[in-house]
């Protein structure tokens, strides 16, 4: 295939092939950024910060991130979320019907959720989720807004980062403390900035598209809503379901063979580009029984939503935490729940490395 970059890759869309380049080592992601290596679409980070990244090897660093992305490590997590839940759908009520569901509940929702792994002020969480809009662009060459936003928001981590001691908390607060750790001591504020825009960016705007599609996915089949709300003990099999068949990647997962590597039929040079095509994985037939069919109680599903690997996402926990929480809320509190537009007038989001409708309006 050829990119919207102009370059070409090869394309991977079954469940055996697709797991295979994401557990071998010789597939790498970070080599994707290299100057001169072929590209899906343009960089939105600037050069010298992936460069940042790729010299981020502190055990300490890596311990820090994983603690933050454990919901067992934040106690309380889980109640705290449902009250966040029933805040928001509260104000749903008391606004009353239709409302965008994505604007009022799923943005604000996994902001918050965000904001308190971090450890930034919720009052933030517009400014913080706008910037998202432009960083996870997908253009067929570079802009100057991608560079200005992401030192906006690397400006703003910068700040939060050095706040006085008692404000600060979550992922920051760790950060913060290792700067007096000796082996870390290489890391610049400007390093341990990046990896918390990072860790907001790519989580937030990945759990909120999620839940607008689960949701989106539940209102076309309006049975599965009873099913969940008189099975509550089904939810987590459900969110995997949820993620098998309508998860939110817009695109291909990149990855650069690094070697000659033989692929099913074809033999992959070293420096061409593969491209994982998740959702084609995961409806592969030859794994999936009957996978056009969204089944809340399919018990073999080997899903690779969360990718494999030395990448599976570290925050696949946090993420199903979030969908059971929120979508537990939503069959419980708005059982009724329906789109309030035919389904045909839903306007969809372009070049974008989500695929999401731009509004999700619901009554009730």
């Amino acid at each position: 295939m050829r990119t919207i970059a102009g370059d070409g890759a090869w394309l991977v869309s079954s469940h055996r092939l697709a797991k295979q380049v994401l557990e071998d080592e010789r597939f790498s992601l970070k080599d994707t950024a290299a100057r001169g290596a072929p590209r899906q679409y343009a960089l939105t980070i600037p050069p010298e910060v992936v460069n940042n990244m790729g010299n981020i090897d502190s055990a300490g660093l890596r311990s820090a991130v994983m603690r933050a992305l454990s919901p067992r490590a934040n106690d309380g997590l889980r109640g705290w979320l449902r009250s966040r839940a029933d805040e928001l759908i509260g104000g749903l009520l008391t606004e009353g019907p239709p409302v965008d569901l994505r604007a009022a509940f799923a943005d604000p929702f996994s902001a918050a959720l965000h904001c308190r792994v971090i450890g930034v002020p919720f009052r933030d969480w517009r400014r913080l989720m706008s910037g998202l809009d432009i960083a996870f662009m997908t253009s067929p060459q570079s802009f100057d807004g991608a560079g200005l936003n992401w030192y906006k928001d690397l400006d703003y981590m910068v700040e939060r980062l050095n706040a006085p001691e008692a404000e600060r908390s979550g992922l920051l607060g760790q950060l913060a403390a290792l700067r007096a750790d000796e082996e870390s001591a290489h890391l610049t504020d400007e390093m341990l900035a990046t990896v918390a825009v990072s860790l907001f960016g790519a989580g937030a705007v990945s759990t909120s598209a999620f839940l607008v599609l689960a949701v989106l996915a539940l209102l076309q089949h309006p049975e599965q809503i009873g099913h969940l709300r008189d099975h509550p003990e089904r939810m987590g099999p459900a969110v995997d379901e949820l993620l098998r068949w309508n998860l939110s990647i817009g695109d291909g997962l990149p990855r650069l063979a690094l070697d000659d590597v033989q692929l099913g039929d074809v033999l992959v040079r070293k420096g061409e580009l593969v491209l994982v095509l998740v959702e084609g994985a995961n409806f592969d037939p030859d794994v999936f029984d009957a996978p056009e069919r969204l089944d809340l109680e399919r018990e073999h599903n080997p899903h690779l939503s969360f990718g494999a690997g030395r990448h599976f996402c570290p925050a696949s926990a946090l993420g199903r935490l979030h969908a059971e929480t929120a979508l537990s809320a939503l069959v419980n509190r708005l059982p009724r729940m329906r789109l309030a537009v035919p389904e045909e007038q839903l306007v969809w989001r372009t070049g974008f490395i989500k695929r999401l409708p731009e509004r999700l309006p619901v009554l009730w």
